[in-house]
């Protein structure tokens, strides 16, 4: 018998360097940014703004694990900016009726109805096997729909929301801004979970080759629904944080949010077709986001009809970058298979 433990060793030593060599590409033009922008604004690393950026980048970075874990699968899912909106709107709607409502339990709340909305997007994916591009973006407008039914078109302002609801995203613990604390615990769970665990390893199989999964005895189907099910549990809880962090609940809130999500991923080096990843690309790809929407607003000589043109072409700068990197490193794994 062929010992081929020696012959793939080097193919996946490739893997290993040009995963690293993708991640600190991609952290060098995040340091570069940084630089040309605090040239144009020297407001920009103050205090004062760095927090806000870093508050509003925890939201990005929640939802971009839960769209990770979709896009792992093989999925997408354009659906979680009116899951944002619907799940907002009514712990929005609860804690104007009901102000001693503990902030936990609203956070809870909304964690629980976006599972539902997940989930249910999961089985039409799953389970009726409709094409994920397609079941999400029909919830979307089912869901869209949902929030003018029970707001009746109407928002739910700060003066409604009591100080304690809103102290979840101007509140801190241990120092640390309740938004990047959890950001952080998120990202951690999400690290261990698909790195150091069966689920984890299913998710990966899945996306790599769904009948080599199910020819193994994994439910292709059954981790599927579950990656809907953790992108709509974090869509939720995202939700209750967006309301809490702008003090403020409207039916149109996160309007096509989930591009900036989807470009999180594909920037940090998640294959779109699925099986390929990290959590720290993600948290790079974030990042980089992140910053282009902290920074443009700050660049006085750009025009407001310039920002959504220089926006997308750093994005897709970036993204050409992972191309490139990618695709010189397939030929090098190619090349070590056959030393």
């Amino acid at each position: 018998m062929t010992n081929t433990a020696p012959q793939r060793r080097p193919a996946i030593l490739s893997r290993i360097r040009l995963d690293s060599f993708r991640e600190l590409g991609l952290l060098l033009f995040i340091a570069a940014l940084i630089i040309i922008v605090q040239m144009s604004n020297s407001a920009f690393l103050t205090p004062k703004n760095v927090s806000n950026l870093l508050t509003n980048t925890a939201i990005i970075a929640v939802l971009s694990v839960g769209m990770f874990v979709v896009i792992l699968t093989g999925g997408i899912d354009l659906s979680i900016g009116a899951n944002i909106a619907f799940t907002g709107m009514v712990v929005a709607l609860h804690v104007a009726a009901v102000p001693t409502l503990h902030p936990l339990i609203a956070m809870l709340e909304g964690l629980a109805i976006g599972i539902v909305l997940g989930a249910i997007v999961g089985v039409l994916v799953a389970k009726v096997h409709v094409l994920p591009i397609i079941a999400s973006l029909g919830m979307c407008y089912v869901f869209r729909g949902a929030v003018f039914l029970i707001s009746g078109g109407k928002w739910v302002s700060a003066h409604q929301m009591p100080e304690g609801f809103k102290a979840i995203a101007t509140g801190s613990t241990l120092w640390i801004n309740n938004l990047v604390l959890i950001a952080i615990v998120v990202m951690l769970i999400a690290q261990y979970v698909l790195s150091s665990t069966r689920v984890g390893r299913r998710f990966y199989a899945v996306g790599s080759n769904a009948d080599a999964a199910r020819i193994s005895g994994i439910s292709g189907d059954r981790a599927v629904w579950l990656a809907y099910i953790v992108m709509g549990g974090l869509a939720g809880l995202a939700g209750v944080l967006w309301v809490a962090k702008f003090a403020s609940a409207q039916p149109d809130t996160a309007i096509g949010y989930e591009v900036n999500i989807i470009a999180a991923c594909v920037i940090g080096g998640v294959s779109i077709n699925g099986g390929s990843g990290k959590v720290a690309g993600v948290l790079l790809g974030t990042m980089l986001i992140g910053i282009i929407n902290n920074a443009l607003p700050l660049i006085s000589s750009v025009s407001e009809f310039s920002k959504s043109f220089i926006q997308g072409m750093i994005i897709l700068g970036a993204v050409l970058l992972n191309t490139v990197v990618k695709r010189r490193g397939d030929w090098r794994v190619l090349a070590a298979r056959h030393i």
